[in-house]
């Protein structure tokens, strides 16, 4: 069906414009007139999923397309906000924006916003037509900031969260991608020792019939195994974790592993700070950029990934609707720690809660970014013994019987 895009005014002569899709332009003026719009300007335009459509065959198909990472939304949000409160009226503003961004997906992206604000869509309501790129806390808060005529205080509040939740992925990315290649290099070392060196070492001491003590027997065996069957083990590694990863995706896996993962006696604690320094930072931010607390509520479920968090969440919400405190049914919970009830508590019953939120995010982040330190300093020596370990078993189970052996010559 066809979209077209419209300009004209209402009965109280207020000017309205958008796209709406009709079977044919008598059809889309009759339907204006019944919605009591006075027609000006009308022309057919492309449908959104279209545009869409051809933006991915100009980057190559939806596989191949860049990405657009969480860094690249933030510099452009905060290029945006400087622009906004420099006084820039908001289509010059993404006209200046969009000559900035380097990024070609994101690029077109901005471009389409800019056309569907120029033709008198909100922002907001712009935004939500890309939600690939634009998460619900992002459209939310700049509605808030629409509505309330705040929208560049918004906009540098969402680059200030932007650039933070950015950084705090670069963080955990930069923390476990070096223990991740000591992995992976230790995992093909072993394999080539394992295929190549250990067998022409067997078949030395199957010459030899030399009685082989426990550990080579184990090596050789092993080693045996994945030589003749690693057109098996391989697919069914692959299997294995294919199937792990539906499982945990699943209603049934999802709340196991999540509460697996804020078990885990090293690690555990700080997937717990990490969601709950989302959490309040979020919530700060929502609140601090006008969102009603039910709806912050309810944006900031989308936000936190762990359900057993999010239940409690849903649970607080819930208790919040009905008169109740925020603080009561999170403490209720024992997911939350209890300075962060605390400082919540003190926040509520002083009108602060919005500072308090942003102080026990601050706190945290502090507290991540040194765990995360400590954690590394600790993988390294660890993942060395391992790997050295492995090496040495290799080694002394080969050592150990050519030892025998000469000491029988």
């Amino acid at each position: 069906m066809p979209v077209y895009v419209y300009k004209g005014f209402d009965a109280q002569g207020r000017p309205k414009g958008g796209t709406q899709d009709a079977d044919s332009p008598r059809a889309m003026k009759a339907q204006l007139r019944r919605d009591g719009i006075f027609l000006t300007e009308l022309s057919e335009h492309a449908a959104p999923s279209q545009q869409a459509s051809g933006v991915r065959r100009a980057l190559g198909g939806g596989f191949f397309a860049a990405r657009i990472s969480s860094g690249d939304l933030a510099v452009s949000t905060r290029q945006l906000a400087t622009l906004v409160s420099a006084g820039i009226p908001l289509v010059d503003g993404l006209v200046a924006l969009i000559d900035q961004v380097e990024h070609p997906r994101l690029k077109s992206i901005w471009a389409e916003v800019k056309q569907r604000v120029n033709e008198g869509i909100a922002f907001g309501d712009a935004l939500g037509q890309h939600p690939e790129t634009f998460s619900h806390l992002y459209i939310n808060m700049v509605r808030a900031g629409e509505s309330s005529g705040a929208l560049d205080i918004v906009l540098n509040r969402l680059a200030d969260f932007t650039e933070s939740q950015a950084e705090l992925r670069q963080k955990l990315t930069g923390t476990l991608i070096y223990p991740a290649l000591m992995v992976v290099m230790a995992f093909g070392v072993v394999s080539m020792l394992m295929v190549f060196v250990v067998p022409n070492i067997s078949k030395i001491f199957a010459s030899r019939h030399v009685a082989l003590p426990l550990t080579t027997q184990v090596l050789i065996g092993a080693s045996s195994f994945l030589r003749d069957y690693w057109a098996l083990v391989l697919p069914g590694l692959a299997g294995a974790a294919y199937g792990f990863r539906r499982f945990i995706d699943s209603p049934r896996g999802r709340p196991w592993w999540d509460r697996m993962l804020l078990e885990m006696p090293v690690f555990g604690p700080l997937f717990r700070m990490v969601a709950v320094t989302r959490f309040c930072k979020t919530l700060s931010t929502l609140l601090g950029s006008g969102v009603p607390l039910l709806a912050a509520f309810d944006i900031v479920k989308n936000v936190v990934q762990n359900t057993v968090l999010l239940q409690a969440i849903e649970k607080a919400r819930d208790c919040v609707k009905e008169g109740e405190s925020i603080a009561a049914p999170l403490r209720r919970s024992g997911h939350f720690p209890p300075i962060v009830t605390h400082m919540i508590a003190i926040g509520e019953k002083s009108g602060q809660l919005e500072q308090m939120l942003g102080n026990v995010a601050r706190s945290y982040d502090v507290q991540v970014d040194a765990r995360m330190r400590a954690m590394t300093s600790i993988l390294e020596p660890v993942l060395l013994v391992v790997m050295g370990g492995v090496v040495a078993f290799i080694v002394f189970s080969v050592l150990q019987p050519l030892l025998d052996m000469s000491n029988l010559n």
